[in-house]
Protein backbone atom coordinates (compact mmCIF):
# COMPACT_ATOMS: atom_id res chain seq x y z
CA UNK A 1 0.00 0.00 0.00
CA UNK A 2 1.29 3.17 -1.28
CA UNK A 3 0.66 6.37 0.47
CA UNK A 4 0.43 9.93 -1.82
CA UNK A 5 3.15 11.19 0.61
CA UNK A 6 6.06 8.86 -0.44
CA UNK A 7 5.28 9.06 -4.38
CA UNK A 8 7.51 11.30 -6.10
CA UNK A 9 5.64 13.25 -8.81
CA UNK A 10 7.02 15.22 -12.36
CA UNK A 11 6.85 18.40 -10.30
CA UNK A 12 9.29 17.09 -7.64
CA UNK A 13 11.92 16.43 -10.53
CA UNK A 14 11.42 19.40 -12.49
CA UNK A 15 11.89 21.39 -9.15
CA UNK A 16 14.76 19.64 -7.87
CA UNK A 17 16.35 20.39 -11.72
CA UNK A 18 15.09 23.61 -11.95
CA UNK A 19 16.76 24.62 -8.62
CA UNK A 20 19.90 22.93 -9.85
CA UNK A 21 19.61 25.44 -12.92
CA UNK A 22 19.61 28.47 -11.21
CA UNK A 23 22.33 27.62 -8.55
CA UNK A 24 24.84 27.17 -11.10
CA UNK A 25 23.41 30.09 -13.10
CA UNK A 26 23.94 32.62 -10.02
CA UNK A 27 27.61 30.91 -8.98
CA UNK A 28 28.11 31.35 -12.84
CA UNK A 29 27.26 34.87 -12.50
CA UNK A 30 28.56 36.35 -9.07
CA UNK A 31 32.39 34.49 -9.19
CA UNK A 32 34.86 35.23 -10.85
CA UNK A 33 36.82 32.31 -10.61
CA UNK A 34 37.82 29.85 -13.42
CA UNK A 35 37.06 27.19 -11.83
CA UNK A 36 34.00 27.75 -10.25
CA UNK A 37 32.21 28.72 -13.33
CA UNK A 38 33.10 25.79 -15.32
CA UNK A 39 31.56 23.91 -11.89
CA UNK A 40 28.69 25.96 -11.96
CA UNK A 41 28.68 25.47 -15.80
CA UNK A 42 28.31 21.63 -15.19
CA UNK A 43 25.99 21.91 -12.40
CA UNK A 44 23.62 23.89 -14.64
CA UNK A 45 24.21 20.56 -17.15
CA UNK A 46 22.96 18.48 -14.58
CA UNK A 47 19.79 20.13 -13.72
CA UNK A 48 18.62 19.84 -17.23
CA UNK A 49 19.46 16.04 -16.90
CA UNK A 50 17.46 15.30 -14.35
CA UNK A 51 14.81 17.18 -16.06
CA UNK A 52 15.26 15.69 -19.70
CA UNK A 53 14.91 12.29 -17.71
CA UNK A 54 11.90 13.15 -15.57
CA UNK A 55 10.37 13.86 -18.82
CA UNK A 56 10.97 11.33 -20.71
CA UNK A 57 10.08 8.63 -17.94
CA UNK A 58 6.69 10.71 -17.35
CA UNK A 59 5.78 9.82 -21.17
CA UNK A 60 7.20 6.58 -20.89
CA UNK A 61 9.58 6.78 -24.23
CA UNK A 62 13.55 6.93 -24.24
CA UNK A 63 13.83 9.79 -26.24
CA UNK A 64 14.63 12.31 -22.56
CA UNK A 65 17.31 9.33 -21.66
CA UNK A 66 19.08 9.13 -25.16
CA UNK A 67 19.36 13.06 -25.29
CA UNK A 68 20.99 12.46 -21.80
CA UNK A 69 23.85 10.49 -22.62
CA UNK A 70 23.99 12.78 -25.87
CA UNK A 71 24.47 15.60 -23.21
CA UNK A 72 26.68 14.13 -20.95
CA UNK A 73 29.06 13.19 -23.46
CA UNK A 74 28.99 16.64 -24.84
CA UNK A 75 29.92 18.16 -21.14
CA UNK A 76 32.81 15.27 -20.90
CA UNK A 77 33.83 16.90 -23.77
CA UNK A 78 33.66 20.40 -22.89
CA UNK A 79 35.20 19.21 -19.54
CA UNK A 80 38.30 18.06 -20.91
CA UNK A 81 38.64 21.19 -22.89
CA UNK A 82 38.26 23.58 -20.57
CA UNK A 83 40.47 22.18 -17.53
CA UNK A 84 43.24 21.98 -20.48
CA UNK A 85 42.36 25.50 -21.20
CA UNK A 86 42.31 26.53 -17.53
CA UNK A 87 45.56 25.17 -17.18
CA UNK A 88 46.98 27.07 -20.24
CA UNK A 89 45.50 30.29 -18.63
CA UNK A 90 47.04 29.52 -15.51
CA UNK A 91 50.56 29.19 -16.42
CA UNK A 92 50.63 32.08 -18.71
CA UNK A 93 49.24 34.33 -15.89
CA UNK A 94 49.55 32.38 -12.84
CA UNK A 95 45.67 33.69 -11.62
CA UNK A 96 42.40 32.26 -12.28
CA UNK A 97 40.68 35.33 -11.80
CA UNK A 98 38.14 36.15 -14.87
CA UNK A 99 38.58 39.43 -15.14
CA UNK A 100 42.50 38.61 -15.55
CA UNK A 101 41.64 37.92 -19.26
CA UNK A 102 38.90 40.56 -20.16
CA UNK A 103 41.32 41.48 -22.75
CA UNK A 104 42.83 39.22 -24.48
CA UNK A 105 45.62 40.45 -27.42
CA UNK A 106 46.67 37.74 -30.01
Amino acid sequence: MTSTLNQITLQHYLAVGGIMFVIGMIGFMTRRNLILMFLCTELMFQGVVINLVAFGAYHGNFAGQAFTIFVLVIAAAEASLALGLIVLLFRHKATLDADAWRELKG
